[in-house]
This record gives C-alpha cells, sequence and structure tokens, in this order.
C-alpha cells in the first residue's frame, strides 16, 4: 500500500489509519533479543520492509538491526537460528538415557514458557528450541523436553511436567496428528499435523503414563495419534516428516528420518509388530546402500539417517532377516567414529522458504543414541 497506494480516497484512508495499529502489534510481538523466531532471516525482511517504507528509525527496526548486528559469527556469516540450544540439550539427554545432572534440570526447567505466546496465542506450558527470547513453543521441543525430564528423574507431581503434558494434549488436530506450533485448519506449515512430530509426541505421553494407567483422554490421543501414522504412510511403507528434508531427494523430502522416528514410536508403544510397523521396517531395510549406511546422497549417506535407521532397525532386529541389515549400520556407524567421520554434518534440516541448515551436533548425538541402543540389545 505504501509503495503503490489505492486511488480509492476512502480505502487509502482507511489503510493510512491502520498503519500505526499494525505497528504497535509489530512492536508487541518483537521479543527483547529484538530477533523475529531468533531467526536472521526473518528479522532481516522485518528491518528491510520497513526501511522501504521510510520506517527505518522506527523502533523494531532498530532492535531488529542490533539483533542483526549481535548475530554476525566471527567470520562475518550468519546463522538461520541463534542456536538450537534448548532442541539439542534435551536430544542428548535422551541420547545418554542413563544421565542425570541437576544443572541440566534446573536450566532445563526455566526453559518452559510460561505465558501465553504473543504468535501463537497458545497457552504456558511447552518448550521451544532455544533459552532465548525469540523462541516459540512446538510439539517436537517439547515432546524431546518431557522425554528429558523423565531421563533425569522428575515424577508426575512436578508443575512444569504437568503442564507440559497438558499443553501437549491440547494441540493434537482433529486429524489425529500433531502439528508444529498450534492447532488449526492443517493447511498451513505451523498447524499441519505431521508424522515425525505426532510420533514424538506419543512417545512423549507413553513415557509418562503407564499403558494400563493411561487416563481416557491420553489413550484416546494415542489411538488417535495411531491412526493418523497408519493414514499417511506412504504406499511405499515409508513415512515423510515435515521439517526435515534432503536435497538429494525426488521433491527434497527425507522419508529415512521420517520412517526412523515413527518406527521408534511404535517400539516405545509395544506396536512394532503391526502391519504398519512391519512395512515401515522392510522399506527402512530397503534403502540401506551397499557400504551399510542410509542416505540420498550420491556416493555415501550421511551419519545422521544412518544412525537413526540403525536406531530405528533395532526394534526388529528379532528378525533374523533384518540382523544382517543392523550389523551392517553398526559397522558403518563405528568405523564413521573411529575415523573421525562422524564429526562431519549433513544439511537435513528445512526451514521456512526452502532454507536448509546443518547442525554440528545432530551426528555426534544420534549415533551416541543408536550406538547406546545397541549395547542396551547386546547386539555388539
Amino acid at each position: 500500500f505504501i509503495h503503490r497506494p489505492t486511488r480509492n480516497c476512502v480505502l487509502r484512508c482507511i489503510r493510512n489509519a491502520a498503519i500505526p495499529g499494525s505497528l504497535r502489534v509489530l512492536e508487541r510481538m518483537q521479543p527483547s533479543s529484538g530477533g523475529y523466531l531468533e531467526a536472521v532471516p526473518l528479522t532481516s525482511f522485518v528491518v528491510m520492509s520497513l526501511s522501504s517504507i521510510g520506517q527505518r528509525q522506527h523502533v523494531v527496526a532498530q532492535r531488529g538491526l542490533r539483533f542483526l548486528c549481535d548475530s554476525v559469527r566471527d567470520d562475518g556469516s550468519w546463522p538461520i537460528d541463534t542456536n538450537l540450544a534448548t532442541w539439542n540439550t534435551t536430544l542428548a539427554i535422551n541420547a545418554l538415557k542413563d544421565y542425570s545432572d541437576p544443572r541440566c534440570l534446573r536450566w532445563l526447567l526455566s526453559c518452559q514458557h510460561r505465558q501465553r505466546h504473543p504468535y501463537t496465542g497458545i497457552a504456558p506450558g511447552g518448550w521451544g528450541w532455544t533459552d532465548l527470547s525469540g523462541g516459540v513453543p512446538d510439539v517436537d521441543d517439547t515432546s524431546s523436553a518431557l522425554l528429558a525430564l523423565r531421563t533425569l528423574g522428575q515424577d508426575l507431581d512436578s508443575e512444569a511436567v504437568r503442564k507440559g503434558l497438558g499443553w501437549l494434549l491440547a494441540l493434537q488436530n482433529r486429524d489425529g496428528g500433531w502439528p508444529t506450533f498450534c492447532r488449526g485448519w492443517g493447511t498451513l506449515p505451523f498447524d499441519r499435523s505431521g508424522t515425525d512430530l505426532t510420533a514424538h509426541a506419543m512417545r512423549a505421553l507413553h513415557a509418562w503414563y503407564a499403558r494400563k494407567g493411561r487416563p481416557w483422554r491420553v489413550n484416546r490421543a494415542v489411538t488417535r495419534g495411531f491412526q493418523f501414522l497408519q493414514a499417511n504412510q506412504q504406499s511405499d511403507g515409508s513415512w515423510l516428516p515435515l521439517w526435515f528434508g534432503n536435497q538429494n531427494q525426488p521433491a527434497e523430502v527425507n522419508p529415512v528420518y521420517g520412517t526412523a522416528k515413527v518406527l521408534m514410536a511404535y517400539q516405545d508403544l509395544e506396536q512394532h509388530k503391526a502391519a504398519a510397523a512391519r512395512r515401515g521396517v522392510c522399506w527402512l531395510s530397503d534403502q540401506q546402500r551397499v557400504d551399510g549406511s542410509w542416505g540420498g546422497g550420491r556416493s555415501t549417506g550421511s551419519t545422521e539417517e544412518t544412525a537413526l535407521a540403525v536406531e530405528a532397525m533395532l526394534g526388529a532386529v528379532d528378525e533374523p532377516e533384518m540382523q544382517t541389515t543392523v550389523t551392517k549400520g553398526l559397522e558403518w556407524l563405528v568405523s564413521a567414529v573411529e575415523q573421525n567421520l562422524y564429526l562431519e554434518c549433513s544439511p537435513i534440516g528445512l526451514y521456512f522458504a526452502k532454507l536448509w541448515y546443518y547442525e554440528r551436533l545432530y551426528p555426534r548425538i544420534f549415533t551416541v543414541g543408536a550406538l547406546r541402543r545397541a549395547l542396551m540389545e547386546f547386539i555388539v
């Protein structure tokens, strides 16, 4: 409107009158750090837009500029997100499993959102990917945090746990799946149900409620979750994730990641012999490369995808035909550790607007999780 104002004088007056209110909303939604979602791309878009309409001196633009200056790395580059501290910490705790550190517990409890969020309007109780002010509570991080709190020795008497579980249950979509940030019509990335998100939420609920002692509401949520997973299994037996991909795959999807995450839920909830799970295991086994790895690269697989696939396949190792698959995968992982190849990262993270990222801790955390599970299964 600023660049190409309408000739209709009535509409022009209305839109001019809306500008101060819109700027107030923008200012109210800006976190104290100045970075929207703690993300450089999104904050840059806001700053550029304001600058283009003569609002470069507005407090939102100035705070955004400060955030961008504070976020630059030593080499002159910028990350997509400031950090994934909460996400990585909970993933690491869950990979280590037998881990207890009161410092981690206190820090994780301090990361829980305790006010209604201005972005989504969602109630308090969830966790986001970062401990910084621009984070937004979401299903994946809340599920991982609840699993980590279980590992750290918390119980259902904990207020943080009860609020987190209530928050998670309230976000289930009408289709039975779980979205990223908020319930909705299921048409946008923010409110569309994801198979990997649904599987993670179901694992978190199961970890806190024994199968025979589940409240009716939890039992219903889990049942609907399985129905969603079955309805969204691909014809070849795989599942597709929402926020992870592979640039070398058709349509840049990452069925290895999605299938592995869903199979872990089937295993945790003792449904690994279900027809859908068996189809998923067969598909995942068929995707193993000759060298024992998994992934969509031209020459070799990735540590991230191989580790996730191995951990998921370990639940089917009682089937003789799958033992060779798991053994080859473990041998590849062990060799990668011995040669320090497991420190190499792959861009499997998929952000808004098809922005790709890699996370240095993913290959380490996923490898630890897979090898720990293998030791528990007495495979190596």
